[in-house]
């Protein structure tokens, strides 16, 4: 919105900073962050209020959850939100296609989200909206926002696959890209919502995937910087980097209360909404395959599900002790912190192998 402001510069004078993508992505960074700082605690003692006993906790989790986390509310997630469209909003240039498809499939994504944390806290059981419900929806909502990637994309590249380190390779898929994008984006709020069992565990690998994600969408979206790194140049997708920015500065707000001992969990409001909002990226930027090295850590965190439980029904046997697979490690006596800095660190680690792929050609 601030961006049209560039038009009282002339070509010159401090407006004409509005212009800069740069500028108004660290803008809406401080925007998000500030509004985190300024509602959190007004809103964790709102939840609190309204949730007598704050998130349930699954009988059949580690047993220290039980006593360690009873009592904590849900829905942080709409602090997440709140600081990432304010800033989005503010920051953000609304004539882009691509501000607003991410802004649709978060904020859809996050009422999914919303309706299932609040059915669980009405009725102070762990069971939410019926999973048939939730995936239902997602994947009608991942359909509506792949086909307006693919109408967005420029000629060449729309209903195309771009593979990362092949030069130039492009794959046709035809009308084969819709449920394709819709694998990427269901299955990405569905890996995230999995990584969220922890304090701080899934906000900072959000936000380290979501940095990622903001410097390839910077890249493809200049022509000079794709001609330099032999990549796509998709125009326009240089203003997700003020999107990612927001999610950076709002994830960094909601860490302050998610900090071990976390004042606040995300919930599904949030866990679904940033994972729905990576997949969109990885798809507006044609970099759905780099995606799953970004987010690798979401990936074997989902995976841990999968395998443990298509094992499970074929041996009656466990692979991991206990699944997703960071309670594995909660099982093996790893102290909480212990786990999740050590998966920060992963997540760091992939995603800088994640953004060399854009110079590796």
């Amino acid at each position: 919105m601030l961006y049209w402001l560039a038009d009282l510069s002339d070509g010159g004078g401090v407006f004409n900073l509005f212009r800069y993508i740069t500028f108004r992505a660290g803008c809406a960074f401080f925007t998000a962050l500030v509004f985190g700082f300024l509602f959190g605690r007004p809103l964790i003692n709102l939840l609190r209020k309204r949730q007598k006993n704050g998130q349930p906790i699954r009988a059949d989790g580690p047993e220290s959850h039980i006593t360690s986390k009873a009592g904590t509310p849900t829905m942080g997630g709409v602090l997440i939100l709140g600081g990432l469209i304010v800033s989005t909003l503010l920051w953000g240039r609304l004539d882009n296609a691509y501000v607003w498809l991410l802004l649709f499939v978060t904020l859809s994504f996050g009422a999914i989200g919303f309706a299932d944390d609040y059915a669980k806290v009405s009725k102070n059981n762990t069971k939410g909206v019926p999973g048939r419900v939730r995936f239902g929806l997602g994947l009608l909502i991942a359909a509506i926002a792949g086909y307006w990637a693919a109408w967005a994309h420029p000629a060449d590249l729309s209903y195309n696959l771009a593979m990362p380190v092949f030069k130039d390779t492009l794959i046709h898929m035809g009308v084969l890209f819709i449920p394709f994008a819709m694998l990427v984006i269901v299955g990405s709020a569905n890996a995230v919502n999995l990584t969220d069992g922890l304090d701080g565990l899934a906000i900072m690998p959000v936000m380290i995937a979501a940095g990622a994600l903001g410097v390839i969408a910077y890249a493809v979206g200049r022509v000079d910087f794709t001609e330099y790194l032999d990549v796509h140049y998709v125009p326009g997708t240089g203003e997700i980097l003020v999107f990612t920015a927001g999610l950076i500065g709002a994830g960094l707000g909601f860490l302050w209360y998610n900090a071990p001992p976390a004042a606040v969990f995300m919930g599904d409001t949030g866990s679904l909404a940033l994972g729905g909002a990576l997949g969109a990226i990885a798809v507006a930027t044609k970099h759905e395959i780099v995606l799953a090295i970004v987010g690798g850590l979401f990936v074997v965190e989902a995976m841990s599900v999968i395998i443990q439980v298509a094992y499970f029904k074929a041996t009656g046997k466990r692979v991991f002790l206990m699944a997703p697979i960071h309670h594995h490690f909660e099982k093996k006596g790893w102290a909480e912190p212990q786990i999740v800095i050590r998966f920060w660190i992963i997540s760091l680690i992939l995603a800088l192998i994640g953004l060399a792929t854009l110079k590796v050609r």
